[in-house]
């Protein structure tokens, strides 16, 4: 089978991963997911459900939710005698992998005497890392700030003010480093918390505490051969590819990216400062970035996450926009699988 097919059933951002074992192949995208039930019928699935025996939840607060995403089958699109998964990051409160990040990022924090009570958090982010922030915020009791491109979607800054965020745009030609610099400034005039998630060691740390061990639980004694996601800010890719090169050794990396934005193809590095009160993030944008529809996949650089685990890389691979949107709308009406553009990707 091809190394390729995760592009034709391509599913996430947010963290897209296939994974592909034998003939059994997993895709977490970051938005999309496991139901272990398996069945011909609606109604012998109603059965399951009724008869499972493990209890209902109840929990002390919506961050006891974040995690534990299920691996769901994709039955119709996966190609003849291949098991294909999702895990679908979609179950998590607010929607995507990024609660897993908001959460780890504050509560590292936290622990470290970074964050203040009632501090304000600021942080730059596509969407989908603002409204994760905000959920977590709102739930240890800390004001939030989300700064992002004006090119970014409506509706992330819809749900983001709807959770109480104060929300400032950037000029879309400034991109995302631009959003980056303005999180900077900000944060050093108003004494404001950033997490910076794109250096955030807590970022990928989560990822291979939670993400990674939940993986390979659901797989249980099967072997997972391909592991296919996305980079964005390099927190899942760093913590999960961890996991794998620790327990499930065999298991290939694929990482994916935009194919008109291909930084890691390029193989030009991007350059981290480290003198004292420099952008750490990057010195200049990456020179072969260009605008993508994959929303918070791949900013104008490289992440330094990304970059401390490109040696557990085996593969780069590449999507399309347009092939991307198409796939999330099959999903959805094959599948019944609702997930946005970088899901489909």
């Amino acid at each position: 089978m091809s190394l390729f097919m995760p592009r034709f059933i391509s599913l996430g951002k947010t963290t897209s991963s296939l994974l592909r074992r034998n003939n059994k192949s997993i895709y977490t995208p970051r938005r999309i997911i496991v139901s272990t039930m398996s069945s011909s019928s609606s109604s012998s699935i109603i059965e399951s459900i009724a008869n499972d025996a493990r209890p209902s939840l109840k929990s002390s607060s919506i961050l006891d939710t974040i995690g534990k995403t299920p691996l769901v089958k994709i039955n119709k699109m996966a190609p003849e005698g291949v098991n294909v998964y999702v895990k679908c990051e979609a179950f998590n409160p607010m929607g995507s992998v990024k609660d897993r990040l908001a959460l780890g990022c504050i509560e590292w924090a936290e622990k470290n005497g970074h964050l203040k009570p009632g501090q304000t958090v600021v942080e730059c982010t596509s969407g989908n890392t603002g409204i994760g922030l905000a959920m977590v915020c709102n739930a240890k009791g800390y004001p939030f700030v989300c700064v992002m491109a004006e090119s970014f979607s409506i509706e992330r800054r819809k749900l983001m003010r709807f959770l109480g965020a104060r929300v400032i745009l950037t000029n879309p030609a400034h991109k995302g480093s631009g959003m980056v610099i303005k999180t900077k400034e900000l944060a050093e005039k108003h004494g404001w918390y950033w997490p910076n998630q794109f250096d955030n060691e807590a970022n990928a740390y989560v990822h291979e505490m939670t993400t990674g061990p939940e993986l390979l639980d659901a797989m249980g004694d099967e072997k997972l051969d391909h592991l296919f996601l996305a980079y964005g800010t390099g927190g899942t890719l760093n913590g999960v590819s961890k996991v794998m090169k620790s327990r499930s050794p065999h298991t290939k990396i694929h990482c994916v990216e935009p194919d008109n934005a291909p930084m890691l193809y390029s193989q030009i590095e991007t350059e981290y400062p480290t003198g004292e009160g420099e952008l750490s993030s990057f010195k200049d944008p990456h020179p072969v970035w260009r605008p993508h529809l994959l929303q918070g996949w791949a900013p104008d650089w490289i992440p330094s996450l990304v970059d401390k685990a490109r040696s557990r890389i085996d593969e780069v691979c590449h999507v399309g926009g347009d092939v991307a949107m198409a796939t999330s709308k099959t999903l959805a009406r094959k599948e019944g699988i609702f997930t946005g553009t970088s899901g489909g990707g």
